[in-house]
């Protein structure tokens, strides 16, 4: 069993990467916002309910998958890597999966702002967010977030098993196979 943590800046390519994987690798792909969008319908971003709704039905998915005979799991989020609750979750993450013999590996990716401001619209990322479809408020929440460390230099916690991809000027396809070469990920018989 595999966990990918895939972790970058917001419209960096995540969720997109973490499906070329997913349907390259046969492992499950659970983006954050799987979680976020239903919990949006209920109570305000950010809010106490809300926060706890997200990080309830994110761990028992994570629990579900970790005790399966998955082949394991892509999950893609926005991680603040000052923070060191951040950390502390991963860290959890981690260990219920480590727990279970899986090996975790965290994939970063980084582009310029440019970049990501043009991919906040994309056609993909609209269909799969739709608290993202106010573009004026996405863009304001993504500039919003340039405060915070969310691109590492190289320097992660993890040294062993992290990757760090500009894909600027790649394809999610060319990203997901260096994830493949890097980690010797081999393919499954469905992918």
């Amino acid at each position: 069993m595999k966990l990918i943590v895939i972790f970058g800046p917001p419209a960096v390519g995540k969720m997109s990467v973490g499906a070329e994987l997913a349907s390259r690798t046969g492992l499950l792909l659970f983006h954050n916002h799987v979680a976020i969008e239903p919990a949006l319908k209920l109570f305000p971003f950010g809010s106490l309910p809300f926060i706890r709704l997200v990080r309830t039905f994110m761990n028992q998915v994570f629990h579900e998958v970790a005790q399966s005979d998955s082949p394991g799991m892509i999950y893609t989020l926005l991680w603040n890597l000052s923070d060191e609750r951040d950390k502390q979750y991963i860290d959890e993450v981690t260990s219920l999966f480590r727990s279970h013999g899986a090996d975790v590996f965290y994939v970063e990716l980084f582009s310029p702002l440019e970049v990501r401001l043009e991919r906040n619209r994309s056609e993909e990322r609209l269909r799969e967010k739709p608290s993202k479809r106010d573009l004026e408020a996405s863009e304001q929440r993504l500039l919003a977030n340039e405060r915070h460390r969310l691109n590492s230099d190289g320097d992660l916690f993890y040294p062993e098993q992290h990757w760090r991809i500009d894909n600027s000027e790649q394809s999610a396809q060319e990203a997901a196979e260096q994830v493949i070469r890097r980690f010797q990920m081999g393919r499954t018989e469905n992918s």
